[in-house]
């Protein structure tokens, strides 16, 4: 109703909760709204949903808009630009950006570029929030400094362990996690909305759950995320809560002005620009600070260990839009050790050297990717994961990408004008 003069019976949701055929499709023009995942997963499919792929690769489309584009170019997701065909097709996306090259691809599967806008000057005619980017260094405790540095070289560990290990060393060291607390206690008592981000699902739940905090991860239901989500949103009880990588994409907290983000996948500069988009959302004039700063984007790091050179490298895409990042040190936080905090104690940090030595013995440390859901990975007749296809070529004509075969452009022919004869 606020976006087409089409009446709502023309406007089609196609997901895997809604499937509902298109009416009169040659005659009748209509607006179909999916995802990637229910348009380019290749595997089984239901009747019905085969029926109306059927349907959407036949017809000829006036437009296809893409959201989120950089996305595209994965070899599930590209399927979508080459099974749908469109006479115009326009990609619409806030990170372009990729850690691999084929962000070039979309060259030929949407277009060039033609428009990008400047994120300060969106910033300065009030279209984004203010926000100040601030890298917190945190010393490794001893004990989780010693079980680092013991796992490069240590025979103990198998070698596909070793990473995860010093990944989890480095998430959950104390201090970090003594920095976030403060940071948490000092935002809620101005007000604040905050998003703490954790791609470790161990020091998520368990943070989360000393902390008396809500947590969303894969784990959890949609209907109790929506319920968080909204608690988030309107009441004034619930102020903090804990994200895992589930809420890098399509969560919108228009409230949310502070992220503190504790871990993250390696130097993915998608990620962080994704996450600093949680609260680039327009805020009141009201709530700014001292230095014009209406919202706060904390990363936190362990010195002295690989994250500071992942950390360096995400920053990478916000720094060319025109992001700096100022680097505090822990030790100049004020009043950090003065705070009963839940791991100042030298007995709760060993505890949870231990629980975190236990969680990756026992797998539980990440979790697997949901950027988009509902693409099911392959399995054979005995439940295990197929082994993926060999790479193969698909030769295709550009006349059929444009849809030439199917006759949708003709060429008529123009007679040749008569030369007039002058009588005498």
């Amino acid at each position: 109703q606020l976006y087409t003069t089409l009446p709502p019976e023309d406007v089609y949701i196609f997901t895997a909760d809604q499937k509902r055929p298109i009416e009169d499709a040659e005659r009748r023009a209509c607006i179909v709204i999916s995802t990637y995942s229910m348009l380019g997963f290749t595997g089984r499919r239901g009747g019905d949903t085969a029926f109306i792929l059927d349907q959407l690769q036949q017809l000829e489309w006036g437009l296809l808009v893409v959201d989120e584009v950089q996305v595209m170019p994965a070899r599930t997701f590209r399927t979508v630009a080459t099974t749908i065909k469109s006479h115009c097709c326009l990609g619409l996306t806030a990170t372009l950006v990729r850690e691999d090259d084929l962000i070039q691809d979309l060259h030929w599967l949407i277009g060039p570029k033609l428009y990008e806008a400047n994120w300060q000057q969106l910033q300065e005619d009030g279209y984004l929030a203010r926000v100040r980017c601030i890298e917190v260094w945190c010393d490794m405790s001893e004990e989780f400094f010693i079980e680092y540095l013991q796992a490069q070289d240590s025979d103990d560990v198998p070698g596909s362990m070793r990473a995860t290990l010093q990944r989890s060393l480095w998430t959950c060291n104390p201090n970090k996690l003594k920095t976030c607390e403060f940071l948490i206690r000092h935002h809620e008592e101005r007000g604040d909305k905050i998003i703490v981000f954790s791609d470790n699902i161990f020091i998520l739940k368990e943070f989360a759950r000393k902390l008396g905090r809500y947590y969303i991860c894969g784990s959890v239901n949609l209907r109790e995320r929506m319920q968080i989500l909204s608690e988030f949103q309107e009441s004034a009880a619930c102020n903090t809560i804990f994200l895992s990588k589930v809420g890098d994409n399509a969560i919108d907290l228009p409230v949310a002005n502070v992220i503190v983000q504790i871990s993250s996948h390696y130097g993915s500069r998608r990620q962080e620009a994704q996450r600093l988009g949680r609260i680039l959302r327009p805020k009141p004039q009201a709530q700014c600070s001292a230095g014009g700063f209406n919202a706060f984007f904390y990363s936190v790091v362990s010195r002295d260990t690989q994250e500071l050179y992942h950390a360096n490298r995400r920053q990478q895409f916000l720094v060319e839009q025109g992001y700096n990042y100022q680097v505090v040190r822990d030790h100049r936080l004020s009043r950090l050790d003065q705070q009963n905090l839940i791991y100042s104690s030298k007995e709760s940090q060993l505890q949870l050297l231990k629980q975190v030595l236990e969680s990756v013995r026992r797998g539980e440390a990440e979790e697997a990717d949901e950027d988009f859901t509902g693409v099911a990975e392959p399995v054979t007749s005995t439940g295990k994961p197929a082994e993926p296809e060999a790479p193969t070529e698909e030769k295709v004509s550009l006349a059929s990408l444009s849809g030439g075969l199917d006759g949708s452009y003709v060429v008529a022919p123009v007679a040749r004008s008569k030369r007039l004869k002058v009588g005498n």
